[in-house]
This record gives C-alpha cells, structure tokens and sequence, in this order.
C-alpha cells in the first residue's frame, strides 16, 4: 500500500467573500479567500421571480418569420400537389376519351 501524496489539495477557506456586482456579498467555504460575480441569488430572476426578456438581435422576429415562411412553404407544396394531381386525372380522362373513340 502507497502513502498519499502530500501537499495535494489546495487551501481551503471556510469563510471566502463572494462580492456579486448587484452589491451583495456573503461568505462560503471555498478554495479562494476572495471571488467576485456577475449574478447571485439576490439578483437572478429565478430567485428573485423577475423575468427579464432579452431579445438580442430580433431573435424572437427571426424565429417567427421562419416559421411563417415554414407554413407557406407547406401551403404551397399542398397546392402544387393538389394542381398535379389535378392535371394528371385531366390528361388520364383524356386519354381515356382517345382510346374509346372509334377509329375510321
């Protein structure tokens, strides 16, 4: 049996300071003395129940528009089909005319 290897884990600091941006701040236990962050329970909306909606760049428009043109696109296929097959029973009667036509 091997001895462990000493001077494996790094400090731990039972009461680390997290300083949030909002202005917060608390301790945890941490391999850090000090952290900064962007978001904390105080200010996420999950925790806070605000929803903040971001639409970055139209994402919301871009997605409705594809799906507008989505539904189109299949309006369009179901008539082209419906017009051929239209056609198709046109030129099959026609054809059926010519062949029971007498010949003179």
């Amino acid at each position: 049996m091997t001895a462990m290897k000493k001077n494996l884990h790094p400090q731990y600091y039972p009461k680390a300071k997290v300083k949030c941006a909002c202005g917060n701040t608390f301790t945890v236990g941490a391999t850090r003395q000090e952290m900064t962050v962007e978001i904390c329970s105080h200010c996420h909306p999950f925790y806070t129940g605000t929803e903040k909606l971001l639409d970055i760049a139209g994402r919301v428009e871009k997605f409705r528009t594809r799906q507008e043109k989505a539904g189109v696109a299949k309006v369009k296929a179901k008539v082209k089909k419906l017009i051929t097959e239209k056609a198709m029973n046109q030129r099959s009667k026609g054809l059926q005319a010519l062949k029971k036509k007498p010949k003179k």
